[in-house]
């Protein structure tokens, strides 16, 4: 049996295919080539179209069709992984009502803020362990707030990968993981919040069926089967956020084990069996792709959202459209330091890590008769770097202490200089691996069809290195010089 994974990301779509019985990737695509936009139509607002999203998916499928390496007819089951905390509304003709509220969407902070105080704020982080913040539940309490009449035709509000099955299936569900990253789910009850919903004045109807992660989310719907030539008993057999999806394809799914990531946003993930959370809700955490009422799996997340969108965006107006491996090797000819420069990589949004502060990216100490561009690039990772190692000590705090983190070897952690840097500011030894958010939600698919379970989904994984950390105290006074300067900002 073959599985296909669908990555949904916020630049594009991914698309895998994986042969079940050796675990081998046939092939992963990209679509589009160019990076889909982010309407911004206020400051702080990101907001993108699930319609575009869907076609988007679909020309994704096809375009791995015509690689012609497999028959999609053997394909079995689709797994989707996707960006977290978008909000998708649809009415009862399952017609997308606005654009989706994407996860660096900004304009519900106040609204979180209220309920977290109106809730109470040791019981929010005691049951949900989470303030509402900015998540989709505050989303959705913004849509009624300021667009009644979008809110009167909600049949079912969910998250974009429930958006994609149901576009896929014409069946709707979603899960406890999904819920529980939206700030739908009471942990202490292990159930809808009813104190969410009461304070919203949300009906409990408008959330859909709540369905295993790893499960049957629906066959195929004949017409879409027909159209992208697949086989309509073909199941979707999986869904999860992006985060613990990259978890999942790195096989952490154990107490004490982390992942990392390093795309448009940068995440560092541990897997506790512990209720826990942060008193000031920096980190977050959530139910894991494992998790279980009777074997609780919780996924510790520090989200930074402005990490690799800052290195695109500088590529884009400063590199002059010179490639990321040239601006890793200019920026590797400059010393640690970037000779003075610092850049804090803020800009995308609220930062959870920073209070759920907005305070943009700056560049600090520019001397215009010394830094270049090279400087520019340098200070660039650098300032990422650091910015994992600020949110790494406030999970530390938390009692999260990796001996060891796994990354796939991609975006920011292709770069030689970038893994340097991140090793050496976090002291600790990086595991890297070949893989793509696809060909997890591939292996997803799998486990939810049955085909392997979590202990044997990874028989395959071999890590391609482990980077040990040499050079710490040479970063570690750098990286104290960057906290400065971030604290004068907050």
């Amino acid at each position: 049996m073959l599985l296909l994974g669908i990555d949904l990301g916020t630049s594009s779509i991914k698309v895998s295919v994986i042969d079940s019985a050796t675990q081998r990737s046939l092939c992963t695509v990209q679509y589009p080539d160019t990076e889909t936009t982010i309407i911004a139509e206020h400051p702080g607002w990101a907001e993108q179209s699930p319609d575009l999203w869907w076609e988007n998916v679909q020309q994704a499928i096809l375009k791995a069709h015509a690689l012609k390496v497999y028959d999609p007819v053997d394909i079995g089951a689709i797994g989707i992984a996707y960006q977290m905390h978008g909000l998708v509304l649809v009415d009862k003709q399952q017609n997308v009502l606005r654009n989706s509220i994407i996860w660096c969407d900004s304009r519900a902070v106040e609204i979180g803020n209220g309920a977290f105080k109106a809730i109470g704020e040791e019981k929010c982080l005691s049951d949900l362990l989470n303030s509402p913040g900015n998540f989709t539940a505050s989303k959705l309490a913004w849509v009624k707030q300021n667009e009644p009449a979008n809110f009167e035709k909600v049949d079912k509000a969910m998250l974009p990968g429930d958006f994609i099955a149901m576009k896929l299936t014409g069946e709707i569900s979603t899960s406890i993981s999904a819920l529980s990253e939206g700030i739908f789910w009471d942990f202490r009850k292990d159930e809808l919040s009813k104190d969410v919903f009461r304070y919203y004045g949300f009906d409990e109807s408008i959330i859909p069926q709540i369905l295993p992660v790893f499960s049957e989310h629906g066959r195929l719907d004949k017409a879409i089967a027909a159209k992208l030539s697949l086989d309509p008993s073909t199941v979707v057999t999986y869904k999860s956020g992006d985060q613990p999806n990259n978890a999942l394809s790195l096989n952490v799914l154990n107490p004490g084990e982390v992942a990392a990531n390093g795309g448009t946003s940068g995440v560092i993930y541990g897997v506790s069996d512990e209720l826990t959370h942060d008193e000031q809700s920096r980190i977050n955490t959530f139910a894991h792709v494992n998790y279980t009422p009777e074997q609780k799996r919780l996924g510790v997340l520090l989200c930074i959202n402005g990490t690799g969108i800052l290195n695109r965006w500088v590529k884009d107006v400063v590199a002059s459209g010179i490639s990321y491996d040239t601006m890793n090797s200019e920026a590797a000819q400059i010393p640690v330091g970037s000779q003075g420069l610092r850049i804090l990589p803020f800009g995308n949004g609220a930062e959870r890590m920073l209070n759920n502060r907005n305070i943009g990216a700056h560049f600090q100490h520019i001397d215009l008769n010394l830094h270049g561009r090279p400087h520019i690039f340098r200070a660039v990772q650098e300032g990422i770097a650091f910015a994992f190692r600020y949110g790494l000590d406030i999970m530390r705090a938390n009692g999260m202490n990796p001996s060891l983190i796994r990354a796939g070897q991609a975006n920011m952690f292709s770069s030689e200089l970038f893994i340097e840097t991140f090793v050496n500011s976090c002291g600790v030894p990086l595991e890297l691996h070949s893989n793509e958010g696809s060909i997890g939600a591939a292996i997803g698919a799998g486990i939810g069809k049955g085909e392997f379970t979590t202990e044997n989904a990874f028989s395959n994984l071999k890590a391609l290195k482990i980077v040990e950390p040499k050079k710490v105290s040479e970063y570690e006074s750098v990286f104290q010089e960057w906290k400065l300067l971030l604290e004068k900002h907050l």
